[in-house]
Formats: C-alpha cells, structure tokens, sequence
C-alpha cells in the first residue's frame, strides 16, 4: 500500500504543498476521499481535530487517519488519480490548533513540574480544550498558580523543537509522558523545560501561543478537569468575559471589578425580603385559614364530626396550597381539601388535623385519579393533581363527601 509522508510532522507552519493522488475512493457512507502521496493536513488525533483546505478545487472538510495514510475527505471537484494536486490547509486553524496544542504541552508540564501532577488526558474542540490532571487537593490557587507558571515559559519565547528519535534515544530524553508508538518517534521539547511524545502541531516558540488561561476546573472521574484557551481563544474568552462583567456591572451602577460584591449584596437583601415574604404569607395564610374555618364551621350540622374545608382555587401554586392546607390542618377537627388550576393541569393537597378522622393519603389517590393523574403521601398530609383539570370541583366534592363519612 503506498503511504503518505506527514509534512506537519517536520513543519507545522506548512500550509501549501504539491503532492500526487494514489487514490480516489468512497467511504461506506458515500464520502468521497483523497489520498496523497505526501500531505500537510492534520488528521484527527491526540485530541486535536482535523485541519481543514482545499485540494485543487475541492474542499477538505476532514482528514483521517489510516496508519500508513492519510485520507481527505472532500466535498466539490475531485482531483484524478495519478494527478498533481495543490493542497493549502485552512492557517487560521491551524494556527488556533497550534497554539491550543502548544499551550497544552506547556501547562501540563507546569503541573508536573508544581505538584508532580500528570495529565491523563486532553481534549479541543471549536468551542473549548481540557485536560485531566492527577491533582491532589486541588484548589483555585494551585491551578491559578499553575497559569502563572505556563505564561512565564511562553513570555520566555522558548524555542520549540521536532525530534524525531529511535527508542533507544527517547529512552534518554526526560520525557514527561511514556509513548505505546513503536518505531521512530517524534518529540516535542520546549527548550529548557517540556519534552513529550507527540505526533500534533506545535509553536516554533512558545511566544507564538501568546498566553494561556483557565476558564474553569472540577472534580471528574478521580482527577481534576482544567478548562483553558490559549492564543486567539484565551483573547476571545477575555473578550466575552469582560463584556458580561461590564454588563452586569451595570445594572448596579458599579464600576465592573465592583459588581461581584454588589451582587452579592443584592443576594444577601433578596434572602432577608424571602424570609419576611415568607413571614408575611404564613401569617396571612393563617388569617385566611381562620375564615375559611369558621365559615365551614357555621355550617356544618350538629354531631361533632369533622370540619371539612373544600376549595378550589385559579393560579394558587403548590407552595401556596400547601401553607394554606397546613394552617387549616392548626384547627380543631379540620380537614383540608383544596385544589388549584394553574397553567391547564390541576393540582391538588389534602391535609388533616391530628384528631380528625380520614386517611388522606386514600382520598388522595382516588381524587387524582378522577382528574387522570396520580398522588400520594401520608395519612395525615398528601398531594397529587391531573391534566384534567375541568374535573377538579367534581374530584374535590367526592373527596368532601367521603372525609365527612368517616
């Protein structure tokens, strides 16, 4: 099988190149691929994504790899097999690759070179990179830390080397990560400070990727998952981010590094008027909870059973419901049966004082199951509701009529 030589390998900053077509075929679900005698197009790997292109008048819109070769995958004109083709990868991404890539090397190794902490895994995408460090109790400090380092090596403007070596060499080389390749293999140092095993494309100095930052970490999967953009990207997340915090800086008249602390404020106030909101419609639920008692009191006939309240009610919520429910359950002998519409489904909660006779959880089921839900709960408190709820008057009546039974 003829292969193809990988130009990135050598220069990654080769973006036009001549090469010969060996072969035009169709993937199984009919994409049309080129393959080259040599190329300068990245195929997905190492996590890092495809570069992009043309090849004469087509569009590489993937590359991917097959050991031996490298396979386009276009859209448009095809080339002829046997044919001299010229290919210009997409620089704009690349660049992007390389300075994402390049940036990964760099904070990985600050990492290690901090906390002797490794990386396990990376990944890039068009949105965001990742990678996974063994990171023993990790903390903001610790990763902002690490940032720091990373930016010192690329404002150094480090030289960025290929190596490619035997086994035998790289056996001799402090490389940061072992490598599963047989054969020859290639190796990225950073001068005075990273060599690792790679086959991406990389910076021909470290300040070529600009600066590196950290969106954001977490915990996953046992390691520490460090979010980041380098280049380009970490201009563009400043960028947006700096934007939000004007913006929200804003609508508290504060100057942008003040808005934190001024929503903060604002959180602290908005907790203090929940709690007197709160306050405010238990009272007022216990207010309402009396009426409605002594109105179902007055007309209730003689034998000293118990106090039925039912009710419906238009756009009550749940939470509502239910505080009203608990202060009639406060009174003598009631019990509690009210119901709600509330954007087309009805909602329903039933509650009883402790001497009063009934099992609410019972009452429940059946008065949901008229409205074509379902409910539940305890004897003495449940809830439930249906879409059905042109039925909620005719559930709550059957409901009334039973708890006066018992």
């Amino acid at each position: 099988m003829n292969t193809t030589e990988r130009l990135y390998y050598s220069d990654s900053h080769l973006v036009e190149f001549e090469a010969r077509v060996l072969e035009v075929s169709q993937t199984e679900d009919g994409r049309s691929t080129v393959a080259l005698d040599r190329t300068a197009f990245y195929p997905t790997g190492g996590g890092q994504p495809t570069d992009t292109g043309t090849l004469g008048g087509a569009r590489v819109v993937e590359c991917v790899d097959e050991e031996d070769r490298v396979l386009h995958v276009c859209e448009g004109e095809l080339p002829e097999e046997g044919t001299g083709v010229v290919g210009r990868v997409d620089w704009p991404r690349r660049l992007d690759h390389i300075q994402q890539h390049t940036g990964q090397h760099i904070l990985s190794q600050a990492f290690v070179e901090l906390y002797g902490a490794q990386t396990r895994s990376f990944r890039m995408t068009e949105e965001m990179c990742e990678i996974d460090v063994e990171l023993a109790d990790p903390s903001d400090e610790k990763v902002e830390t690490a940032v720091r380092r990373a930016n010192e090596i690329i404002w150094n403007d480090r030289a960025v080397r290929v190596h490619l070596v035997t086994p035998e060499e790289a056996a001799r080389m402090p490389l940061r990560k072992d490598s599963a390749r047989e054969g020859e293999l290639r190796v990225i140092e950073i001068e005075g400070f990273d060599f690792s095993p790679c086959g991406g494309t990389h910076a021909r100095s470290t300040g070529e990727v600009g600066c590196v930052v950290a969106r954001q970490w977490e915990r996953a999967k046992g390691l520490v998952r460090v979010t980041f953009a380098a280049g380009g990207r970490a201009l563009e997340d400043y960028a947006r981010a700096n934007r939000a915090a004007r913006a929200t800086a804003a609508l508290f008249s504060v100057g942008r590094d003040e808005a934190a602390e001024a929503a903060a404020r604002l959180q602290e106030e908005n907790k203090q008027l929940q709690r007197r909101l709160r306050a405010a419609e238990e009272t007022a639920a216990r207010g309402e909870a009396r009426e409605l008692y002594e109105e179902a009191l007055s007309s209730q006939r003689e034998g000293g059973g118990p106090v039925v309240v039912a009710r419906a009610f238009e756009g009550r919520d749940a939470e509502g419901l239910r505080r009203l429910a608990s202060a009639l359950a406060a009174q003598a002998r009631c019990v509690a049966l009210l119901g709600s519409v509330e954007g087309g489904a009805a909602r329903l909660v039933f509650a009883r004082a402790p001497e009063a006779p009934g099992d609410m959880n019972a009452l429940m089921r059946e008065a949901s199951q008229t409205l074509g839900g379902r409910g539940g709960g305890r004897p003495d408190m449940a809830q439930g509701g249906g879409q059905h709820a042109e039925r909620l008057q005719e559930a709550l009546d059957a409901a009334a009529a039973r708890a006066r039974e018992q």
